[in-house]
């Protein structure tokens, strides 16, 4: 069963992202240690003792659609409204509509649990959130008067509406239309496909956030504006009225997240009770500015999706740990000498090549942690400095968040998929089975790599955008701070280490490197050369800042050893890897290119 690691999480919050130092020059409000420890234990608690035990079912009951309405499974609505009660939806939500103002690195940690304990349940939350961060910076005072208080409370939900079957990753070719009625109000006709919780029987209300065209719009992303539009309309005194005229008219049938309802959701059918077709909806934000308004939401939603990778791991880890201790099969060589009585079979996890899983598993896991963990903390940071008027602390950590964010996706949920399958691997044909449940977090963790922008798509953000930011100086910066981790560690020359500071040192040389042809190549404007490396680049980004962030952990405090362990496990051995991903950024454009033939693509 699974048990939320609140130690780990709260010495990471705290000496690896960087929450103590923020604690300490009073840049996160009310919150200190003290406070920061009881939240995450109770957290924990919650996780622990009132989700993990009920979800044992809902992967195999799912969700199902009868007559436009949503039944998730047995006992998820009581679920949502213990977790809501305990305020868990209002962590990061301002104060003045009722939320507790805490920093999102603490939010992101506590999406880490949830997520443990059954991802298709954390994934509708997590689109509220960032459904409130968007209404907050682009909505206007009667939206976010109307809107804001139910949504941080929990009490409704948001959800996110991008996709068409025609415009997937490509937004420019979206279609759904919104005419202006001349009241403020505009009428929505289009439909929307795998909209995460587009029904639900949570609440009693849905706040959908929504893409469309006006009629004299721009073609391409420039002429995108987003809307809001409820599901019931609202009065002016909060009550609910006539149902609008969107409605769910199918469910996904998934891989995974089962639990999850993916909607195909239907925008001015004739559904609603308003009396004309069409889904009233506001604008949020100016005219054919909504792809920028709704970045927010999905910068927001882009962490946390790879926070999901993280809650996936720690939660496979936990399974694989446990089975290894307990199934017991051949001799291991080093119990073989009188440790065991002759013919008793050994745990597997003294079996060697098992053991090098369990560690790969740990160490994937630790180093994601730390990096989604970093990426929520610089967020905190860039708003607090600009709260203040400090410009220049503001962009250096909005520099820093961009940059990290699309690594915290895509790293963090390719280690997540990854560490699954070696949970499966552990188990044996046990895994390979649904009983013991090894299987179900790699159907589960095997989306998160596609939405929210595939992960190629984060590498390319990386390559194209975020390495150029300030001119390079973003991830110069970047990297001389973990240069700095990695000199404390040969000024303690601790024996207990190994080789971990020659391993960090040459991947990041190999990262400098890689990051100089990078830039290099799009100056030059061979943008196919820069492209064709990205995916090995922000791999190769994630391993050596992974690796490092681990290093930094156990120089923090390491009263077991365990950490310092793990720290050299992952240098000597998965840090191995930099030097061939380096060579495929710099070296594996023209193969790429040759290789089209491989593929139909050109003529020998």
């Amino acid at each position: 069963m699974y048990q939320a690691p609140t130690e780990e999480i709260v010495h990471t919050l705290r000496h690896v992202a960087g929450l103590e130092a923020a604690m300490e020059a009073g840049r996160t409000g009310d919150l200190d240690a003290e406070l920061l420890e009881a939240i995450v234990e109770e957290a924990g608690r919650f996780a622990t003792e009132g989700m993990a035990p009920r979800f044992s079912n809902a992967d195999h009951e799912g969700a199902v659609l009868s007559a436009g309405s949503v039944t998730t499974p047995k006992g998820w609505p009581q679920i949502y409204r213990d977790w809501r009660e305990g305020g868990w939806n209002s962590l990061t939500g301002p104060e003045e509509h009722g939320g507790q103002g805490l920093p999102m690195a603490l939010s992101a940690a506590t999406f880490e649990m949830w997520n443990s304990t059954s991802m298709g349940f954390a994934i509708g939350p997590c689109l509220t959130v960032g459904a409130v961060e968007a209404l907050l910076e682009h909505g206007s005072e009667a939206l976010r008067a109307t809107y804001l208080d139910k949504l941080v409370s929990g009490e409704w939900m948001g959800t996110m509406n991008l996709t068409e079957p025609q415009a997937g990753s490509d937004l420019s070719a979206l279609k759904t239309r919104a005419e202006p009625k001349g009241d403020g109000t505009y009428r929505i006709f289009g439909q929307k496909i795998y909209i995460t919780y587009g029904e639900q029987d949570f609440t009693d209300n849905i706040v959908h956030l929504v893409l469309a065209r006006l009629p004299d719009a721009p073609a391409g992303v420039k002429g995108i504006s987003l809307f809001l539009v409820p599901k019931f309309l609202v009065g002016e005194d909060g009550s609910l009225g006539a149902r609008n005229d969107v409605v769910c008219s199918a469910l996904e049938k998934k891989l995974g997240i089962h639990g999850s309802p993916t909607c195909t959701m239907i925008y001015g059918d004739g559904a609603g009770e308003t009396g004309e077709a069409g889904a009233v909806g506001w604008l949020i934000g100016e005219e054919n500015r909504g792809l920028a308004c709704m970045f927010t939401m999905m910068n927001n939603a882009r962490l946390l999706v790879g926070i999901q990778g993280v809650g996936v791991a720690e939660a496979a880890t936990q399974k694989a740990i446990e089975f290894a201790r307990e199934r017991r099969q051949g001799r291991a060589t080093r119990l073989a000498k009188g440790a065991e009585p002759a013919g008793t079979m050994s745990p597997i996890i003294e079996h060697p090549d098992v053991t090098r899983m369990l560690l790969t598993m740990k160490a994937l896991t630790g180093a994601a942690r730390s990096i989604s963990y970093a990426c929520g903390h610089a967020g905190d940071m860039a708003r607090h400095h600009a709260r203040a008027g400090d410009g220049d602390a503001a962009k250096f950590w909005k520099d820093r968040v961009d940059l990290l964010t699309p690594v915290a996706k895509a790293f963090s949920t390719d280690a997540g998929v990854e560490v699954a399958s070696l949970g499966i691997q552990v188990h044996g044909g046990m895994g390979y089975v649904e009983e013991t449940g090894a299987a179900k977090f790699l159907r589960d963790a095997r989306i998160a790599p596609i939405y929210e922008g595939t992960n190629g798509i984060q590498a390319i953000d990386l390559v194209a955008r975020k390495i150029g930011l300030s001119e390079g100086g973003a991830v110069a910066n970047y990297i001389l701070e973990l240069r700095a981790v990695l000199e404390e560690l040969e000024t303690r020359n601790s024996d207990a280490f190994g080789r971990t500071a020659s391993m960090l040192d040459a991947a990041l040389r190999e990262l400098e490197a890689a990051t100089r042809f990078l830039r290099e190549a799009l100056a030059r404007g061979e943008n196919d050369t820069a492209l064709a490396g990205a995916t090995p680049y922000l791999r190769l980004f994630g391993l050596a800042a992974g690796g490092v962030y681990l290093a930094k952990s156990a120089l923090a405090g390491d009263p077991k050893g365990e950490r310092t362990a793990l720290a050299r496990f992952m240098a000597e051995n998965l840090l191995a890897e930099c030097p061939a991903l380096s060579a495929q950024v710099c070296q594996g454009a023209d193969s790429l290119s040759a290789g089209r033939i491989a593929l139909g693509l050109d003529a020998a």
